[in-house]
């Protein structure tokens, strides 16, 4: 932000410095998350991360892409399921309890309904209540039915351990300025082999 600002991609010193620093940068994410440095990627914002997830599994699978996600999500994750739900795709957002618990029966009988592709999306905890889900269960649920599986860690990164070999999640979606990064800063991470277009 200060004395180097060159372009990381390029070829000259400059820029190669910038680089080193993002290469730095991206291996400390991947520990922060017991992760691999090539599964960590950079975006604006957990909201463009969110975005990747869920339009990128998409653009990858097309109208045979069944969208499962919870009524109490973030808009960053409601909105682009509703566009889906708009274009065509199937989805469904599953209601909460009044003490914003998530059945996890629901979810299950909505796994085991036949679809070619499966897409779900449930936040690791709730930004305006607090509920943190029980996401090692529901990881376990997509896992066993062959359903691909994201999570908005945006209000528990920092805050509770994240260890994405314990609990398997496909894809992960966090917000820098959430744990003292600067602003402008969004880490996405793409387990290696996960299906995914970019857009």
């Amino acid at each position: 932000f200060g004395d180097l600002y060159g372009n990381p991609s390029s070829m000259h010193a400059f820029g190669g410095k910038v680089a080193n620093c993002l290469n730095k940068a991206r291996e400390e994410g991947a520990r922060f998350l017991n992760a691999e440095p090539d599964e960590i990627l950079f975006t604006s914002c957990a909201t463009e991360s969110d975005n990747s997830a869920i339009r990128g599994t998409a653009e990858h699978f097309g109208k045979e892409l069944k969208v499962i996600t919870t009524a109490v999500e973030h808009p960053a994750v409601l909105q682009p399921c509703r566009r889906l739900r708009q274009l065509g795709h199937e989805t469904v957002e599953l209601p909460v309890d009044g003490l914003g618990a998530l059945d996890l029966n629901r979810l299950e009988d909505e796994l085991r309904k036949p679809a070619a592709h499966t897409l779900v999306s449930v936040m690791w905890a709730n930004n305006e209540t607090g509920v943190i889900f029980p996401i090692e269960e529901i990881c376990e649920l997509c896992r066993r039915y062959g359903a691909i599986f994201h999570t908005d860690a945006v209000q528990v990164a920092g805050k509770l351990p994240v260890d994405v070999r314990k609990v398997p999640v496909d894809m992960l979606s966090m917000s820098g300025h959430k744990f003292h990064a600067p602003k402008g800063i969004g880490i996405f991470y793409v387990r290696r082999g996960t299906k995914l277009k970019p857009f």
